[in-house]
């Protein structure tokens, strides 16, 4: 395992090294297009992998989307709930026990 390792890690180093180059050569404009390409190619496959995945998985990917809708609708309400509602706040004085009149059951 340690000679795979190591041949792996001087892989790595090595491309560091090319890319750190071709960045020193190139114009800043060519490595904004490269950098610009390369982010077209990785939404380009992420975007063929999500399909295949939702081929595969009809069904996940539903409850998915269901739950993530609940999720919106309960923080929606939760926030309604929380906002403050304009008007008149007027205090209702408590009744106690001795000021009201009772029947011969007790109520």
């Amino acid at each position: 395992m340690g000679k795979l390792e190591r041949t792996q890690d001087r892989t790595l180093e090595l491309l560091a090294d090319v890319g750190e180059g071709l960045r020193r050569k190139l114009p800043d404009k060519a490595v904004q297009w490269v950098e610009t390409g390369a982010a077209l190619g990785a939404l380009r496959v992420g975007s063929k992998v999500a399909g295949k995945f939702v081929r595969r998985n009809p069904v996940l990917v539903g409850a998915a989307v269901v739950g993530a809708g609940l999720l919106w609708l309960a923080a929606r309400q939760r926030a309604k709930r929380k906002e403050t509602i304009e008007g008149e706040a007027k205090q209702v004085r408590a009744l106690r026990r001795g000021e009201y009149e009772r029947d011969d059951y007790g109520v």
